[in-house]
């Protein structure tokens, strides 16, 4: 009797040394959304994240596709990285690299203790007045964190929990989804992108704010997983619709 008890401790105790990486689940995420602007597609937006234990990765590519690729080829390449707890994302790093269909460019960002420390251009961007000072930027994250906390699988019952403000070196801006209302087997939320500091007049004046829905569906195992996103844009009627 004393063996058994004694393997079982010693078992115990050898699996509280490992390393906590080493007991960290896994939690994958992947999806590609074709954006539609008033019925006519107009990109592909496609993210690959993986967070191991509290840690995460994320890559994300947005590109012109469809009418709009044949007028402009445009594309964006970003990836981040980062601490999460719960819904509290802390990036530790953010690049992108960007083809506006003229000019390429890459931009870097690096955080101490969730404050945005350093932001790098290349080539270098011309200052402006009303350009953000990042060390005030404290507690805020990358838009390509922002995504993925918003369009990743969730939990069922764990829908429409999202609340970010976002700084990508020059913008400072926020996303929320709240109030899920289930349809059948779908929950849907309600959501606001909203335009904070460093934009133009124009814009300001413009709209600052932007209402969207969001849609998720049972994904198998109790997951919930953003089918579509719907909205209001600049341009017209919008959406992002999963494959």
């Amino acid at each position: 009797m004393l063996k058994p008890l004694r393997a079982t401790i010693v078992a115990l105790a050898c699996a509280a040394a490992l390393p906590t990486t080493a007991l960290a689940e896994r939690i994958e995420d992947k999806a590609t959304f074709d954006v539609v602007i008033r019925g006519i597609s107009a990109a592909s937006l496609a993210f690959s994240g993986v967070q191991e234990g509290n840690r995460y990765a994320v890559s994300g590519l947005l590109k012109s596709a469809g009418i709009a690729a044949m007028f402009r080829k445009i594309s964006y390449n970003a990836t981040a990285k980062g601490a999460v707890s719960g819904t509290r994302y802390t990036p530790f790093s953010y690049v992108e690299q960007a083809d506006n269909g003229k000019t390429k460019s890459t931009s870097k960002m690096t955080y101490s203790k969730g404050v945005p420390s350093a932001v790098q251009y290349t080539p270098p961007r011309e200052g402006r007045d009303k350009d953000v000072n990042p060390a005030t930027q404290g507690g805020t994250v990358d838009t390509l964190t922002a995504l993925y906390a918003v369009l990743r699988d969730v939990d069922a019952g764990q829908e429409c929990k999202v609340s970010l403000k976002m700084y990508d070196g020059r913008y400072v801006s926020s996303i929320a989804i709240s109030n899920p209302k289930k349809q059948g087997d779908a929950v849907v939320c309600t959501g606001q992108y909203r335009r904070i500091a460093g934009f133009k007049p124009a814009e300001m004046a413009e709209r600052t704010t932007f209402p969207f829905t969001l849609t998720y569906r049972p994904a198998g195992d109790g997951r919930m997983r953003v089918t579509e996103v719907a909205m209001d844009s600049i341009y017209g009627k919008a959406a992002m619709k999963r494959r």
